[in-house]
């Protein structure tokens, strides 16, 4: 299957930039695309070290900055290599369909990428939406979860027994007795990002 090596040495510039920018929610994705195009040109990246060195040596780090300047970058590949946003979408729509009535789902997520899928997730099947006059086209639906309260994160002592913790976040739903809907990706907001398509999403350039 496709590498981090694969998408760091052919992935256009632009692809890479929106790949860092919103997968690693990178501030200087356009500038870490740029040096990386021009100096694959002399020869690829083959190890990661490589990669996490240039990005420092162009970037730069201050003092004070406690994560190294390449982390951002190596969370965008490691998501979109292992298509984890997609994975987790499928398994929501999975969880909807063969969990029973008062069945509950509870997702553990540790960036805020993962969170917002979830967030979404069971906003949309818990909210109820119906047609009006205004709307004609719309159809009444059911909601399939609902809520079991908000996004429930680790308290100080957890945390010290477990710093890792410290970026979880927990939110869980109940399922209803309403039948599970078609699985729309679209819901996500995923971005447009090149390699395998899902549904509900483009590749860039494609509408």
């Amino acid at each position: 299957g496709l590498s981090a090596a694969d998408v760091v040495n052919s992935f256009k510039p632009g692809d890479l930039a929106r790949i860092f920018g919103f997968l690693g929610e990178e501030r200087h994705a356009g500038r870490i695309a740029r040096m990386i195009e021009a100096r694959r040109e002399k020869r690829p990246f083959e190890r990661t070290l490589e990669l996490a060195d240039a990005i420092e040596t162009h970037i730069g780090r201050a003092p004070k900055d406690k994560i190294h300047p390449a982390t951002r970058v190596f969370q965008a590949l490691r998501i979109f290599v292992n298509d984890e946003l997609g994975e987790l979408a499928k398994a929501l729509f999975a969880a909807e369909h063969v969990l029973k009535p008062g069945g509950r789902l509870a997702v553990v997520t540790f960036h805020s990428l993962e969170d917002r899928i979830v967030k979404r997730f069971i906003a949309d099947r818990a909210d109820v939406a119906t047609g009006s006059r205004h709307l004609p086209e719309a159809q009444a639906r059911t909601a399939t979860f609902r809520k079991a309260g908000g996004g429930v994160t680790a308290g100080d002592a957890e945390v010290a027994a477990n710093p890792r913790a410290r970026s979880a976040r927990l939110r869980a739903a109940i399922r209803t007795e309403a039948p599970a809907r078609s699985s729309d990706f679209s819901i996500f907001g995923l971005p447009k990002l090149p390699g395998p398509k899902l549904p509900g999403t483009n590749r860039p350039g494609e509408r």
